[in-house]
């Protein structure tokens, strides 16, 4: 019964996942079909990302106190919902707002799928597997999105690459009904509405001051609103007992690496799609279908290399593959600043190889060392905030893609920032400090069981 529960959380989170992609490609028919705006563009993919990193924790702790397959079941059905409104939408803003509503439902796949994997695989060398191959999903859906909807755009337009998600959510929602038990946490977490709030609130004005700030006057002002939110939320977190945002986590090196390489390594992925597809489309001249067949070798490296770098990091550590990573995210971006409307297709080719290599090596580490070592009541917390950190970088990358001039330079510090940050968290002296933290919660959550209850 494992490997059913095993396909059937890859599965949605392949789903999930490829909704950023897979919509990249789809831009430039945006741009002409809907007459949507350089900013319009980002929101389609940004409203989307946003909403799953604002409430990808919330919807952990949910599943952790109501049942993971029951909220699971429910953001299958809402992701369904979401993807008909996104097909049928007549407008750019109708589109973003449909995106939205899809993001609710895929807020309770990720993460949920994860602590499911978590809970059903106990033994340490089987669940890293079991990890590593589901972290190995994120980036292969990342990957293959782009080849997806250009098959998809140029055989039926940019409104396929919605509607296709529907028959895949039906045989998930029948399978999961069959095959995936129900499971909570030892110990239900309390709502935090306060913490909810704040967390939406930094968030969202980071990301509409760095979309917004070439043509509104309010940009400024929401960065002060989202410092304030920032330190509203560093207060407010640690004076309650079961806090939105688990900052006790973050005494594991391990963790807090992980989450930090996260925000880095999606932040350069999400500007190479946003602007990959788009220089393919519009500054070469390629369909989409070809554009999106330009990205194979990516999609051939993570399918091929994932597995294995999920194997190597069971067995060895995730140093390793982070270093691997972080060199392959610098010298792409690097090389990407160089590409123009007459570089010759096989060097841009080679270039993509680079960012193939980065995306294989990059997310099953992170997703690892996020839960390895925490006891099982924490697994949805902790794979929520590695899942927040992933969408939280994608919408920056995504968001700070608009700018322009030097991104492909900031794409490579920030492959240098995955390097220093694997040297950094993954020594012993790391590792023990995620012991100690697991063992803070531990006993945390053996003086709540051996609580009197009357």
């Amino acid at each position: 019964m494992k490997i059913p529960v095993l396909a059937i959380c890859c599965a949605s989170v392949v789903v999930a996942v490829m909704d950023i992609s897979i919509v990249t490609v789809a831009l430039p028919s945006l741009r002409r079909d809907l007459g949507a705006s350089t900013e319009g563009l980002q929101w389609t993919v940004d409203a989307y990302t946003l909403v799953l990193a604002g409430f990808l924790v919330l919807a952990g702790s949910t599943a952790d106190r109501f049942g993971r397959k029951r909220v699971f079941l429910t953001g299958l059905t809402v992701f369904g919902l979401g993807s008909l409104l996104c097909s049928v939408a007549p407008g750019i803003g109708w589109l973003i707002a449909a995106r939205a509503v899809q993001a609710v439902g895929g807020t309770m796949l990720n993460p949920v799928a994860l602590a499911i994997v978590v809970t059903t695989f106990p033994e340490p060398a089987a669940r890293a597997r079991a990890i590593g191959v589901f972290g190995s999903m994120s980036g292969l859906a990342l990957a293959l999105g782009p080849i997806l909807g250009g098959v998809l755009v140029d055989g039926l337009g940019w409104r396929a690459v919605f509607w296709v998600n529907v028959p895949i959510i039906a045989v998930a929602i029948a399978a999961t009904a069959v095959f995936v038990p129900e499971s909570r946490a030892a110990r239900a977490r309390r709502f935090d509405p306060v913490g909810q709030l704040l967390v939406v609130l930094v968030l969202g004005c980071v990301v509409a001051a760095i979309i917004e700030a070439r043509r509104s006057p309010m940009t400024l002002g929401l960065l002060v609103v989202a410092g304030l939110a920032a330190f509203a939320l560093l207060r407010h977190e640690p004076r309650r007992a079961d806090p939105l945002l688990e900052l006790r986590l973050f005494r594991s090196v391990p963790f807090s690496g992980a989450i930090a390489t996260a925000l880095c390594a999606l932040c350069g992925f999400g500007a190479f799609l946003f602007l990959t597809t788009q220089y393919l489309q519009d500054v070469r001249g390629l369909p989409a279908l070809d554009a999106g067949l330009c990205l194979l070798p990516v999609g051939v490296l993570v399918l091929f290399l994932s597995p294995r770098v999920g194997r190597l990091v069971g067995t060895r550590g995730p140093r390793l593959p982070l270093v691997v990573a972080g060199v392959a995210l610098a010298l792409g971006g690097t090389a990407s600043a160089w590409l123009g409307p007459a570089t010759p297709l096989p060097l841009v080719l080679a270039d993509f190889l680079l960012f193939g290599v980065f995306l294989a090596a990059v997310n099953p580490p992170i997703t690892n060392s996020a839960v390895s070592g925490m006891p099982a009541s924490m697994a949805g917390v902790a794979g929520s905030l590695a899942s927040a950190g992933r969408q939280t970088g994608t919408t920056l990358g995504v968001a700070l893609a608009g700018a322009g001039a030097g991104i492909w330079w900031l794409v490579a510090a920030l492959g240098a920032g995955v390097l220093v940050l694997a040297l950094v968290t993954t020594g012993l002296r790391a590792t023990a400090t995620a012991a100690r933290a697991a063992a803070l919660f531990a006993e945390v959550e053996g003086a709540g069981l051996r609580r009197p209850t009357g």
